[in-house]
């Protein structure tokens, strides 16, 4: 199965932290990062997707994406 997320948060070092967590969970960089001005908050927001392929399980739309 191959799945899909989509990561956001700010432009800080919390957003990097995120991002190198789940490439060492075997997660793969998928196209290029986004970067936004969040009216609301006031503040830059950072975006990557992120695609990963997982042998032997199926995918359902229950499944919690972060624990794969």
């Amino acid at each position: 199965m191959r799945l899909y997320r989509f990561l956001t948060g700010p432009d800080d070092a919390s957003f990097c932290h995120k991002v190198t967590a789940v490439l060492n969970q075997g997660w793969e960089l998928y196209g290029a990062p986004t970067y936004a001005f969040n009216a609301d908050t006031q503040h830059m927001q950072c975006g990557q997707a992120v695609v990963k392929v997982v042998e032997g399980k199926d995918y359902h739309p229950d499944m919690k994406l972060s624990e794969q």
